[in-house]
């Protein structure tokens, strides 16, 4: 074995002591490859785990919290939905293509491993300035990816988000959600239990690419990023969807012990993470595993990470009745090891053994590091910044319509009409509302689901940031007319080994925690992504919230747009003085600078259960929330999407510029029928949540009237601005 080769593996020396300790001999290179892909942050966690601990994970309606392929939530009649979310980011940014398409593959196997059919696709994608040649090209290779690999497996894809900032333009984010559906007793789970019993490898056949991904995914990108390109996989959604119908096939038989994904790690992971849930040993024969290239070495073929494969532990004397099913879905499933007793993940290849460790080792004995944290020098600057001091605008109309033209605010429909989001006839909202909706046949209710998050706020208040970032996507799922449930998370932060990037990891993560105890939605799973930098330079911190909802009945379904004359519009919730981390002061002063907005999340819980009962007292015609670009966005969103116009009255004493395009938090736009003002402001009272009556519903023109100041803005000018503004950069 070459000398320091545990460096090549991206192992620490301590790391490498610490091996000796457990094996109390020295490792082998095939090991030594084990051990790096294993104990790398993108699979072990070992910068992140101990903070984690903060997150709530349980509630009544879990029936599946952290710990296995993906989270699992009751909704009632039996039924339970999966879902997770993870991140593809190292991979896309040097091949968007693949990358994306992979990301999505891979959280599909996910869901169908615990049992679950995917019915829903989401994403949630960052990429620097739009006019940059390289972010078009990356933007373009992703969207094509995920487009790609989603429409051909037939998951539609829902819903989403895109952001634009600098911090992103070497180092893209591709988080990739998926969502489904599944009976309680279906719950498949990774358990290698039961000594004896056999463990297949099945679906496609092993190559060479992505070996080492894993680890890959665990350091910065630098100008050698390239020379990575092999570690990216290339994905084949046709095989992927065999091996959805042929593994959901085979759980139905109960002939499944246990069913893992092979995807970080590959082998390696599965296999040992079965083991060490089960508290048993495994033996795999490398030379059993069907590959597709010649000549492929034991390091080779453990690392690998060859999409559309998972490893199933099956009931003994049951061999043939699983190959059967996977014959009939013209798929391969080759029994390759066996579990064992002894706690050891042995591996041969013919009768020698190449290398032997305790599963466990690999698992729960990789080291757990608490990081020092260090607040950043920036941030006292940037929050105490003299916004008092900003002019006013001339002209709020132009303003306004600049900012619906900004690439992170416009619509994203450039994006999701490359996708198909209608394939399975079950989608009630598509993308482009504040949430998507599912129905589920054969019932009167549907699943709402979302993904969020705002990282300018995280980024100049952290622990504000991260509680913002559960509350807004809760909010989302509740102007739909669901009730959240549960979240998972993917957390995209910088190198951890830097106090100031630690620090802002720590606190987003003691927010997120925080505001999902006082809404009631527990963690159920999630990722971590760090060292998403390049050359030193981090990307802005960004924790991103998934999130699953319960539309009790479909007649509680409920979208953005006005939709009728003469009906009257309520704001729920305060508007404040605050500019501060505003989409307004960064598109239109050049700063990102001030403090991010207050979040009560007692309000905050007040105004969304206010919203969900009157939706289902049948008295709301239209919900959107106040997010990016602040009262006077939302209010023109409302009015593009429902294309027609609205008079509004905004009277408040503050500066006007805070009036339209501040972002205070815990606000909702309702638009009610005008008959039924007096029950609507009596309700409000009575869940004594804040509200204002702003104004009516009608004609071609979105007009808002202040102290001294007014806009007025055709609809149809709105609308060309916002539908076009991505697409004509992306011409250009």
């Amino acid at each position: 074995m070459k000398e320091d080769f545990w460096k090549e593996v991206g192992l620490s020396e301590s790391e490498y002591e610490l091996i000796k300790e457990i094996l109390q001999r020295e490792p082998n290179e095939v090991e030594l490859g084990m051990f790096g892909v294993m104990w790398s942050e993108h699979c072990s966690y070992k910068n992140s785990r101990n903070v984690l601990k903060q997150f709530p994970t349980e509630a009544p309606w879990v029936l599946q919290g952290p710990g296995e392929n993906a989270g699992v939530i009751d909704i009632g009649d039996g039924q339970a939905v999966a879902f997770k979310i993870e991140s593809h980011n190292h991979p896309s940014a040097i091949e968007p293509y693949q990358g994306a398409a992979t990301g999505v593959g891979g959280i599909i196997r996910d869901i169908f491993t615990m049992g679950a059919r995917p019915i829903a696709s989401l994403n949630s994608l960052r990429f620097g300035s739009l006019k940059s040649k390289k972010t078009q090209y990356l933007f373009s290779g992703v969207v094509s990816g995920i487009a790609g690999y989603g429409n051909r497996i037939g998951v539609p894809t829902v819903a989403g988000e895109v952001y634009f900032h600098p911090s992103y333009e070497d180092n893209c984010l591709v988080n990739a959600m998926s969502v489904g559906l599944m009976n309680h007793e279906e719950l498949a789970k990774g358990f290698a239990s039961g000594p004896g019993n056999p463990v297949f490898v099945v679906g496609a056949r092993t190559g060479r690419d992505g070996i080492h991904g894993a680890t890959f995914a665990s350091e910065e990108l630098s100008e050698a990023t390239e020379e990575k390109r092999p570690a990216v996989q290339a994905g084949d959604p046709f095989m992927e969807k065999l091996l959805m119908e042929a593994c959901l096939e085979v759980i139905k038989t109960g002939y499944v012990v246990g069913m893992q994904d092979m995807g970080a790690a590959g082998i390696t992971s599965s296999a040992c993470e079965m083991a060490s849930r089960a508290g048993t040993g495994i033996e795999i024969d490398v030379a059993k595993v069907p590959c597709r290239e010649e000549g492929m070495s034991a390091y080779e073929i453990l690392l690998s990470e060859s999409q559309e494969r998972m490893l199933i532990v099956v009931q003994k004397g049951k061999e043939k009745e699983v190959q059967d099913i996977f014959t009939k879905w013209d798929l391969e499933a080759t029994v390759i090891g066996q579990v064992t007793a002894d706690g050891q993940m042995t591996i041969r290849e013919g009768k020698e053994i190449v290398a032997q460790i305790p599963a466990k080792a690999l698992t729960e004995l990789c080291p757990r590091y608490d990081r020092e944290a260090k607040e950043p020098e920036y941030l006292a600057q940037a929050q105490g910044y003299d916004l008092a001091s900003l002019p006013e605008m001339e002209d709020y109309g132009k303003v306004l319509v600049t900012l619906l033209g900004t690439p992170t605010i416009a619509s994203k429909e450039w994006v999701y009409s490359q996708f198909d989001y209608m394939v399975g006839t079950n989608t009630v909202v598509p993308p482009g509302s504040d949430a998507a909706v599912l129905r589920i046949k054969g019932y009167n209710k549907g699943i709402a689901m979302k993904v969020d998050g705002n990282s300018r706020y995280v980024y100049l208040d952290p622990y504000r940031g991260g509680q913002i970032a559960v509350a807004e996507a809760a909010r989302n799922i509740i102007c739909t007319g669901g009730k959240p449930l549960a979240i998972t998370d993917c957390l995209n932060f910088g190198n951890p080994e830097k106090p100031e990037i630690f620090w802002q990891f720590k606190q987003a993560v003691a927010g997120m925690s925080e505001a999902c105890r006082v809404l009631g939605t527990p963690v159920v799973g999630g990722n971590v992504s760090l060292y998403n930098e390049t050359n030193g330079e981090a990307i802005y911190p960004t924790p991103i919230v998934g999130i699953v909802g319960l539309v009790e009945d479909l007649a509680h379904v409920t979208t953005l747009g006005f939709k009728q004359e003469e009906d009257i519009i309520i704001l729920l919730g305060i508007t404040k003085d605050e500019l501060g981390a505003s989409t307004y002061l960064s598109v239109i002063h050049g700063l990102e600078a001030g403090k991010t907005p207050e979040i009560d999340l007692e309000l905050e819980k007040q105004v969304q259960q206010a919203t969900l009962e009157l939706i289902k007292m049948g008295l709301v015609v239209s919900a959107h929330d106040c997010s990016e670009g602040g009262l006077a966005v939302a209010l023109a969103e409302c009015c593009i999407q429902g294309k027609i116009g609205a008079d509004v009255a905004l009277t408040e004493n503050i500066r006007p510029s805070s009036i339209l395009f501040g972002e205070s938090q815990s606000r909702i736009i309702i638009s009610i029928n005008k008959s039924k003002i007096d029950l609507v402001l009596q309700q409000l009272k009575k869940f004594q949540v804040p509200y204002k009556v702003l104004g009516s519903v009608g004609g071609d023109s979105l007009n808002i009237a202040g102290s001294g100041w007014k806009v007025n803005v055709d609809v149809a000018e709105m609308e060309e601005k916002y539908r076009e503004a991505i697409a004509c950069l992306m011409k250009g």
